[in-house]
């Protein structure tokens, strides 16, 4: 549990910065809206998308399937079980990391900025809880449905319910939320690199534990990472920072009876 004791540390370390607001005077959850316009969720879609959490795994996902590597490395995981001893073992930590990035995603929501009185605190943080919220039910429920769409015998022949997995994407969305979370805190560089790293350590280490406990396929943790990941950026983006204000554009104008200068703004 080496990552988990880094990461309890390094939060901890920073939950006094869970008063006061950011620097542009706002608090966290401040500026979480249920209606930010459509234009605004389609750029979130769109970035999120984007975001190399999301697309890299899926690409890994989708090369596996050639010459059958996916099941392959499942029944070398689960034989091997190089990293965590042997199956039961794998399927213990892989209970014991997901429980940490979920600890990891609510120390992160308390260490940011909530505002300077109780009040304030109390519902700013009931705002953000909310977006945070809604963005892990949307990554269960569709994880959920898309066990049971796809019917996947898992390697260990206990059910049919491998793809997705269900604790890869819990582990993901909490700790992609709390990455999203910790830049509202004022930590040095060095720290937020190693709690990005750290928060990463815990999905990844929950998808392999949960290949070697025999209980899924590789593809099946990489889409399930995918998932989280989007949903955490996507709910982040469009429902709880606020919208950006497009850079004005200045344009020069020539003519016959002189030149001009025009500046416009896009609302």
């Amino acid at each position: 549990m080496g990552t988990a004791r880094c990461l309890t540390a390094l939060i901890a370390a920073v939950l006094l910065a869970g008063c006061g607001t950011l620097p542009n005077g706002r608090a966290w959850g401040e500026e979480a809206t249920v209606s930010p316009g459509w234009q605004r969720v389609r750029e979130a879609a769109w970035s999120a998308a984007r975001n190399p959490r999301v697309w890299v795994p899926l690409v890994g996902a989708a090369l596996l399937q050639v010459n059958d590597w996916d099941r392959d490395i499942a029944d070398w995981a689960q034989r091997e079980a190089p990293v965590f001893g042997t199956p039961e073992q794998a399927a213990e930590w892989s209970d014991d990391l997901r429980t940490a990035s979920i600890v990891a995603f609510h120390a992160s929501a308390l260490a940011t900025p909530g505002g300077e009185t109780g009040r304030e605190w109390i519902a700013n943080k009931l705002r953000g809880y909310a977006v945070d919220a809604a963005a892990i039910v949307s990554t269960t429920a569709l994880t959920q449905g898309l066990k049971s769409a796809a019917g996947r015998t898992r390697p260990n022949g206990a059910d049919d319910e491998s793809f997705p997995s269900g604790h890869t994407a819990v582990a993901a969305v909490h700790g992609r939320l709390a990455q999203l979370n910790l830049r509202s805190v004022d930590i040095t560089p060095g720290a937020r690199r190693a709690l990005d790293v750290a928060l990463d350590m815990l999905t990844i280490g929950t998808s392999w534990a949960r290949i070697e406990a025999g209980w899924h396929f590789p593809s099946d943790t990489l889409v399930s990472a995918s998932l989280g990941a989007f949903f955490a950026q996507f709910h982040d983006d469009a429902f709880l920072r606020a919208a950006r204000t497009p850079a004005p554009t200045v344009g020069l104008q020539f003519g016959r009876d002189g030149a001009g200068v025009s500046v416009h703004w896009k609302f």
